[in-house]
């Protein structure tokens, strides 16, 4: 396991300066993407109209069953 991290390690380290600040705006966009779009756009729905679990699946179950486009 230590060899593949050092390889993945090394091989950062002797990447270009543009190949570097390309993986910043790849990581940047992932992180608006999934964290900041997720709080403000996407709400727990399920949570918001199931108290448990039971509630929850069988809404889950239904809407698999009877949305097949």
């Amino acid at each position: 396991m230590k060899r593949i991290l050092d390889f993945y390690i090394d091989g950062f380290r002797n990447m270009s300066i543009t190949s570097k600040k390309l993986w910043l705006i790849i990581a940047i966009k992932l992180i608006i993407m999934f964290g900041i779009l997720k709080l403000f756009f996407f709400k727990d729905y399920l949570n918001e109209r199931y108290d448990n679990e039971e509630q929850k699946s069988e809404y889950i179950i239904n809407e698999l069953i009877n949305n097949k486009n």
